[in-house]
């Protein structure tokens, strides 16, 4: 008798087992959950940051992407902000350091939160800012000994991005510290987050959302928390880089 109830329990226990397996493999489904797991598997990227935005997309190639505030309080992550749309370059995310000047992707990685350039003389952020001018541009010349760099004021450069433009889209323009120190030639550069511009379409490796959004990441956002960016592809942040 004993060794029959042996044989009954052995089954059994290995069903339970399968059972077990099977519930730990289920598919993140929401996007809170996804974004939590991003930030676990980027654990010791993040060790120095207790605020990210995490920007993802689907599909490498596609521009669409959902984008998080999440904030690190007793050691625990929790989102702030849930599941913005956006949209990032015309062919979606580069893989991680492969992003190029004019290849029209945004870059993968993490990246610090700098300054916010505005149109504005007031704007309700503890972030630093700086109102725009018509003498405030973003180099994105190559060649130039300011590549990547803000220049206010006359630049020899060849090309440049105008921080005051006539639609809102620099309205408010949160710069993402990517290529910038050091700063790589052709590595890209004048990545942003920013507003959409007259229609709502993809960028040229910046990502952009609407007005009320932005507003609100900015009220959130804090520089004592360090503030970075988490963005790629979902499958790829998921993994950890």
């Amino acid at each position: 008798m004993e060794g029959r109830h042996i044989k009954l329990i052995f089954p059994i226990f290995l069903l339970s087992m399968v059972l077990v397996g099977s519930s730990r493999a289920q598919p993140l489904t929401t996007n809170t959950e996804i974004a939590l797991q991003m930030v676990k598997a980027n654990e010791q990227t993040l060790k120095d940051i207790e605020q990210v935005l995490v920007a993802f997309n689907e599909s490498p190639e596609d521009p669409s992407i959902c984008l998080m505030l999440l904030e690190k309080e007793s050691e625990r992550w929790q989102v702030i902000i849930d599941s913005i749309p956006g949209l990032i370059g015309l062919n979606g995310f580069a893989p991680f350091g492969a992003k190029r000047e004019g290849d029209g992707k945004s870059p993968t990685g993490l990246f610090r939160i700098g300054l916010l350039f505005t149109y504005l003389d007031s704007v309700n952020t503890q972030m630093p800012y700086l109102q725009s001018t018509n003498e405030d541009k973003w180099i994105d010349d190559p060649e130039s000994k300011d590549y990547n760099r803000l220049v206010r004021g006359e630049t020899d450069a060849a090309s440049y991005e105008p921080l005051l433009l006539r639609s809102n889209a620099y309205k408010y323009c949160l710069v993402i510290e990517y290529n910038t120190n050091p700063v790589i030639k052709r590595h890209g550069s004048a990545i942003f987050l920013h507003l959409h511009g007259r229609r709502e379409e993809p960028t040229a490796g910046c990502i952009a959302i609407n007005e009320k959004d932005m507003e609100k990441i900015l009220t959130h956002l804090d520089p004592v928390k360090n503030p970075a960016i988490l963005m790629g592809n979902k499958y790829i942040l998921l993994t950890g880089i």
